[in-house]
């Protein structure tokens, strides 16, 4: 399932479905299918420039965004921290060596935070080698370095390494928890990407308090064109494809067991 799902989302973000709508439409133009070539061809170029010049993935990553709001006022006790890897550069790392974090770095700076502001927490870093080599170290193993950098203690740490996907980062997670005895956990990942984990998490029966952080959009997005910043727009657009193609394959696959959990 995960090398499928690895092959299906190469072909189906936006970029690449612009691609190959106009490459298939030039090949049956080639081949004297002129108005089935201009229906591909049309849909490739609808695609690109829905993907490159409006806000229709701000817009559609916002709702995600907004779903679960960060906890305000904060819990004065945590037992626990679950944090979903995926803020490592774990390629560039291991050429490179150090420490290097990319656009969802939020998730551990805030899980530092909170680490701080609650010393008797364990924290749970899961995340494993989500690359289709499987040659490279995880964010469950990277993390100890990070954590070690700004004072957090390994005892503190529960690694998780083995997880490609979120639907295992909720399975393995289940079990690590119940070893330890830790309940009512707050989870942090990026906001956009809290309604997936949290409707597998769920579904897995583990109680979390959702703890989103790593916003990409301004919450006051409208759908609507924007000529000035193409390829951010093609970005959110490609983050928000992955996320609702996830939510929408976890329910039909009955990994989940709302669409859209709130």
């Amino acid at each position: 399932m995960f090398l499928v799902s690895k092959i299906f989302w190469l072909i189906a973000q936006p970029l690449s479905l612009a691609f190959l709508s106009l490459l298939v439409g030039v090949l049956l133009m080639l081949a004297k299918f002129r108005r089935s070539g201009g229906v591909f061809g049309g849909l490739g170029l609808i695609v690109l420039f829905v993907t490159l010049f409006t806000t229709t993935g701000s817009y559609f990553l916002q709702i995600l965004e907004d779903r679960f709001p960060r906890p305000s006022p904060e819990p004065a006790e945590l037992s626990c921290i679950v944090v979903l890897g995926g803020a490592f550069e774990n390629v560039v790392m291991a050429s490179r060596g150090g420490v290097e974090l990319n656009q969802a770095a939020e998730r551990f700076v805030e899980t530092s935070r909170l680490a701080r502001a609650y010393p008797a927490a364990r924290i749970l870093v899961s995340g494993g080698d989500g690359s289709l080599s499987g040659i490279y170290e995880g964010d469950a193993h990277a993390s100890q370095a990070f954590f070690q950098t700004f004072g957090i203690g390994v005892d503190r740490l529960i690694r998780e390494g083995e997880s490609r996907t979120t639907f295992e980062n909720a399975r393995y997670t289940k079990d690590l928890l119940a070893q330890n005895r830790l309940e009512r956990c707050a989870l942090v990942t990026s906001a956009y990407h809290m309604p997936r984990s949290v409707a597998l998490f769920r579904a897995n029966g583990i109680d979390t308090l959702p703890w989103p952080t790593d916003y990409r959009t301004t919450g006051k997005v409208r759908l609507g064109l924007d000529f000035t910043q193409p390829a951010l727009n093609a970005q959110l657009t490609t983050t928000a494809a992955k996320e609702w193609t996830g939510l929408l394959a976890y329910y039909l696959l009955g990994r989940t067991q709302t669409l859209l959990p709130q």
